[in-house]
Parts: structure tokens; C-alpha cells; sequence
């Protein structure tokens, strides 16, 4: 009976998911024609007992290791008991670490996985931007229930600011103007108080920033939306659903959208350490 040829095999080690070394060796493998070689890929190794055992496996299966360790220790352990058994490896990043390390004449930060920590940290913020606006200015109130952080309070209360500020730091953020002829959807009072933020403002600041809203859209500034009645009924009307809900509420009279957003940071960060 003919013994079937065993394909040669191409250790891939790495402190994190080992995806950087997998796709150099793919790249160069695809040159020899990449069916040429199994590669078997050994993710978060930290420790030396992990990489003995998988040299003396590839001791036995005569394969060649390649590895993204940042730790020098383990690098070493490799090298040494690679050099033992007679079998070929390749440093993935070692070199171009020490390469850096002369070139900017400081010590790396020997971290494993910051790479993708820094991706996951990446594609948190993109898709915090993207809820915020889907989630806009109440669009659907099924997002109140998904948001980290709802944002509450009548219009130019700088709630659409707020949202976009917070989702660059990876908050989901969904926003929800109040409106006396408007019913506050069921969905706001399901959501946990403490993930709820009120905002109000001056009402003669607010009088300000409607009349010059007004203005910029070429409308009569004299309208209801800016007149003081109607400022004072919104006013009044959000204030009584906030304590409805009994949320903690911000005065954003005078104040930057980064002072604000900082002090709503604190408030989740109390209440939700992981955010």
C-alpha cells in the first residue's frame, strides 16, 4: 500500500491571535505554490512549557516555526531549542523590533497584543458613530435600550454634539429631544436611571441660540420656537419627565461640549467601570 506524502508543516507561534505571522508566512508560501505546506497556528503562548512542547512536536514532524513573540525570554527559549533539535525558525518581529529600538533609541514596551488591542479600540469607536447617528435625535427608541448612555432634553441643548463627542470615546450614545406635544416613548422609563443623562440650559441662553437658528435658516426669529413662552413650557415639561425617570441633569448654560462630556465620563465610569 502506497504511504500518502505528508505535507510539510509550518508552526505559526504567537503571544496574541498570531494573525501577522500567519498572513507573512501565507504571503511567502503562496510563492512555492501555498498548497505546498500546513500551516498550524499556536495563539496566546505565554509561557516556555507551551513552547518545548510544541518544538519537540515539530522535532518529530521535521517542521519549520515561525513566531511573533514580544517577550525576549521566550524568543530566546525558541531559538535555543530550535538550534538543539536542528530545526529551521524565523523571528517574525524580533528584528524589526530591535531595528526600531536603534532607530529611535528608546526601549519597546514589550506588551503582547497591542495590536490588536489598538484595532478592537478602533472598530469600538467606529461603531459607537455609527449608533449615535442611527440613534439621533430619537429617530428609534429601540436604541435607548442599547445605548451606554441616553441623552435627554429639549432642542440646541447640544445633544447631537454630546453624542458624537462621547461616541469617539467608544460610548454608545443614543439622543432624545423632549417636546411637550410629543410623548416620551415607554422605552426611556425601561432604560436603568444611571445610564440617563438630562441636560438643560439658561432660558434666555436658549432664547439666543433659537433666535439665531432661526436666522441661519432665513426664518423670522420672532417665531414660537423662540419666544420665551414656549422656551419656559419645554423647559418646564423636561424637567418633569427627568425626575420622572430620576436621572442626574446638566446644565450646559455657558459651558463647551468637551466640559460636559467629560463630566458624563465621570458619571459612567462610576457606573460601568468597563466603559
Amino acid at each position: 500500500m502506497q504511504q500518502i506524502k505528508r505535507k510539510p508543516i509550518v508552526y505559526v507561534l504567537s503571544d496574541s491571535i498570531g494573525e501577522t505571522a500567519e498572513f507573512v508566512v501565507k504571503a511567502v508560501a503562496s510563492q512555492f505554490n501555498s498548497g505546498h505546506v500546513e500551516i498550524k497556528r499556536v495563539p496566546f503562548v505565554t509561557d516556555v512549557e507551551i513552547i518545548r512542547d510544541v518544538i519537540e512536536e515539530a522535532s518529530q514532524l521535521k517542521a519549520m516555526i515561525t513566531y511573533t513573540l514580544v517577550l525576549p525570554e521566550l524568543r530566546k527559549v525558541i531559538q535555543e531549542e530550535s538550534k538543539r533539535r536542528n530545526l529551521i525558525t524565523v523571528d517574525v518581529m524580533g528584528p524589526m523590533m530591535d531595528a526600531f529600538g536603534d532607530f529611535l533609541n528608546i526601549d519597546p514596551r514589550l506588551e503582547p497584543g497591542l495590536v490588536r488591542r489598538l484595532d478592537e479600540q478602533y472598530f469600538r469607536r467606529v461603531a459607537a458613530i455609527e449608533f449615535a447617528v442611527k440613534y439621533d435625535d430619537g429617530k428609534d427608541p429601540r436604541g435607548l435600550l442599547q445605548a451606554d448612555v441616553v441623552l435627554v432634553g429639549v432642542s440646541r441643548t447640544s445633544k447631537t454634539p454630546l453624542s458624537m463627542y462621547l461616541a469617539h470615546k467608544r460610548l454608545k450614545v443614543a439622543n432624545l429631544p423632549l417636546v411637550p406635544e410629543v410623548e416620551a416613548p415607554e422605552e426611556l422609563y425601561w432604560v436603568q436611571p444611571n445610564k440617563v443623562i438630562g441636560l438643560t440650559i439658561n432660558p434666555r441662553q436658549l432664547n439666543e441660540i433659537r433666535q439665531e437658528r432661526l436666522k441661519a435658516l432665513g426664518l423670522h426669529a420672532q417665531a414660537n420656537y423662540a419666544s420665551m413662552e414656549r422656551i419656559l413650557e419645554e423647559l418646564e415639561y423636561a424637567e418633569k419627565i427627568m425626575r420622572k425617570v430620576g436621572c442626574p441633569i446638566f446644565d450646559v448654560s455657558n459651558k463647551a461640549v468637551e466640559e460636559v462630556a467629560n463630566k458624563i465620563l465621570q458619571i459612567v465610569r462610576e457606573e460601568q467601570p468597563d466603559a
